[in-house]
């Protein structure tokens, strides 16, 4: 399985500093791993990067750990990853977890993308710095009564992330669009949202949900758009329950 972080996030989200979910699939016998993407944390910098990139570094640590398919767990710029990947190279695929995420970036009309890239660059135009950004950008994403362990968290991720690697990575995203490539996942699926995102809101993900051929979803209470580090209890408990009754045996991905 891997785990594939957001746009303001980095791998350490999934560890014990964040989410704790690399430890909670390791206790149920799956074999997981959670990489950096391109320009995050310890990744290098491949190019642009640009969701082609991404797609290609994800696929390079599969081949590395010897996998020849992969169960993929993506929040938000993650699941986009995620669903560029099973559209590219599906018979690389075994399982979908698309977590506070959305088959397109906003509305179709391109104009749009780029109004909403130039505000959301704006503060970093104006010097402050991905610290300052993130003061700003993550109270927006969690629910009222997110504990602050969580926000901290979230802070400390978007503060580290290099400025050069969000704003390429925002202009990456800003073209995706695997609507029509809805219908064609064979795979199981599962859609997690948040009861509070307002990012990629639970009714988006319901109807992108019923476009999937036997695809589940979930609500998770209480969430917003950082659900997995906000409600890690309930998110395992989706995943796992997931899980056991649509993939195969843990048995089969133990290390």
């Amino acid at each position: 399985m891997l785990l594939l972080h957001g746009i303001g996030g980095v791998r350490a989200l999934w560890g014990a500093s964040g989410s704790g979910t690399l430890s909670a699939l390791g206790a149920a016998g799956w074999r997981a791993a959670a990489p950096d993407l391109p320009g995050y944390g310890g990744s290098a910098v491949l190019g642009t990067p640009t969701l082609g990139a991404m797609v290609d570094a994800v696929r390079a640590v599969a081949r590395r750990l010897g996998a020849d398919r992969t169960v993929l767990v993506g929040h938000s710029m993650g699941g986009m990853v995620a669903q560029e990947l099973a559209a590219r190279h599906p018979d690389e695929v075994q399982g979908l977890v698309l977590v506070c995420t959305s088959s397109a970036f906003g509305r179709t009309d391109g104009d749009w993308q780029a109004r909403f890239v130039a505000e959301r660059l704006a503060p970093l135009d104006a010097g402050i710095g991905m610290a300052g950004l993130a003061r700003q950008i993550v109270p927006e994403l969690l629910a009222p009564q997110a504990a602050p362990e969580a926000r901290q968290a979230a802070l400390d991720a978007m503060s580290s992330i290099p400025e050069p690697t969000y704003r390429a990575a925002l202009t990456a995203i800003a073209g995706f669009d695997r609507r029509e490539a809805l219908g064609c996942i064979g795979v199981p699926t599962l859609l997690v949202a948040g009861e509070f995102d307002r990012t990629a809101p639970p009714d988006v993900m319901s109807r992108m949900a019923a476009r999937v051929a036997g695809a589940e979803f979930v609500q998770l209470a209480g969430a917003g758009h950082l659900a997995p580090l906000e409600r890690p209890a309930a998110f395992h408990d989706a995943l796992l329950d997931f899980l056991s009754r649509r993939l195969p045996g843990p048995a089969a991905g133990r290390r």
